[in-house]
């Protein structure tokens, strides 16, 4: 009776199946993967929190699709203080970016329709285009020494196939940190106006810069280039608020086809009505917030990675990637071993969680990321367990 958009009885992995049975058995882990910054001690204050939602008419219902005008105007104000300009008439609110992505494959994809996303890249893509029946055409980001994670301009122009409809570049990347750049910013505008295909950015770390870049980052929102753009961020990484469900979609590029697309998602949305009434009237209080939460992370960011490179300074089997920007590290570890085999021996020997780099497709075998929210204790500890193994 269920539809076949998934294999709705899929089994858990070895990975997670091995983590349920170990924390069953009340035996301790330490979290490398732990991202989610509620648990990592790093959001907004609860008494914070708590006043900031504390909003007048919070009890009434006046649904606006494109989300209410003074919530919108709170979020190009977020982008005023960052120097990009964001019309709010530009704007649209959504609960989540996954809602966000959900609500770009109705638009601009038929069932069948092909959407261009990187790889490696964070799993949670494919999923969500199987649940919209839209299918997902890989292309890949290339290490080059000296550069880092780059686009492949020749294999992602030949990966758009007569379907495809749309291409997904997520800046700064998730997780190799890698961030869009000038140069190639134009070159895909080109590429996707002269093929007819919508550009979708992703852009929900943008704040998180690494050492050496520019600091802030450039957003694409507000900026019209020749192909219609959309570009999604939100609470969620913005002000590590996951379970303050706020996002937004800014749309730009050429004026007719970004009016028909804003009146499209506009009908969308009032299908849904997806975001509450109480978020949306307290996203000023909320986005005031920010700069706090952002000036933990970062602190965060920086400590562990500071701890991190002298301990990775000549691994025998592995060496620590530079990070762009992001909340990840990228170790690349040659043990020769299958990574799966790998990280379930760590797991079962020295009670650490790890994603084994196939876990986002990464092209070569060997890479593992670790979360640089971990708290520095935990972190250093799990870490220090780690290295034993590559020294």
């Amino acid at each position: 009776m269920l539809s076949r958009r998934l294999a709705w009885d899929q089994p858990p992995n070895r990975l997670a199946a091995a983590l349920a049975a170990r924390r069953a058995a009340g035996l301790p882990v330490i979290d490398l993967t732990e991202a989610n910054p509620t648990r990592a001690g790093l959001a907004p204050p609860a008494d914070e929190l708590r006043a900031a939602l504390a909003v007048a008419d919070a009890h009434l219902y006046a649904p606006d699709p494109r989300g209410l005008p003074a919530a919108r105007a709170a979020v190009a104000a977020y982008y005023a203080g960052r120097g990009d300009a964001v019309d709010p008439g530009r704007l649209h609110l959504c609960a989540g970016t996954s809602d966000g992505y959900a609500w770009l494959c109705k638009l601009l994809a038929d069932p069948g329709d092909e959407i261009l996303v990187p790889a490696p890249s964070y799993p949670l893509l494919p999923l969500l285009a199987e649940l919209e029946g839209v299918r997902l055409a890989p292309y890949p980001l290339a290490w080059r020494e000296g550069h880092g994670w780059r686009l492949d301009r020749e294999a992602l122009a030949a990966a758009i196939g007569p379907r495809a409809r749309a291409v997904v570049v997520v800046s700064p990347h998730n997780p190799t940190g890698a961030v869009l750049g000038g140069p190639e910013r134009v070159w895909l505008d080109a590429l996707c106006a002269r093929r007819g295909l919508a550009l979708i950015v992703d852009e929900v770390f943008l704040d998180y810069p690494g050492d050496g870049a520019p600091d802030p980052l450039p957003s694409v929102a507000g900026a019209d280039g020749e192909t219609l753009t959309f570009v999604l961020s939100g609470l969620s990484k913005v002000e590590a608020l996951p379970q303050v469900k706020l996002s937004w979609l800014a749309c730009g590029g050429p004026a007719p086809a970004r009016a028909r697309a804003q009146g499209a998602l506009e009908l969308i949305a009032d299908a849904y009505l997806s975001v509450g009434t109480p978020v949306q009237l307290a996203a000023p209080a909320l986005l005031a917030l920010r700069r706090a939460a952002q000036a933990r992370i970062r602190a965060r960011l920086r400590e562990n990675e500071a701890w991190l490179r002298p301990a990775c300074a000549g691994l025998g089997a592995g060496r620590l990637l530079p990070r762009e920007a992001g909340w990840y590290a990228l170790l690349e570890c040659w043990t020769g071993e299958d990574e799966e085999e790998w990280c379930l021996a760590r797991l079962d020997g020295d009670g650490l969680l790890l994603h084994p780099g196939y876990f986002f497709d990464f092209p070569r075998r060997g890479s593992l990321a670790l979360s640089l929210l971990v708290p520095p204790p935990e972190f250093r500890a799990g870490v220090t367990r780690l290295l034993r193994h590559l020294a």
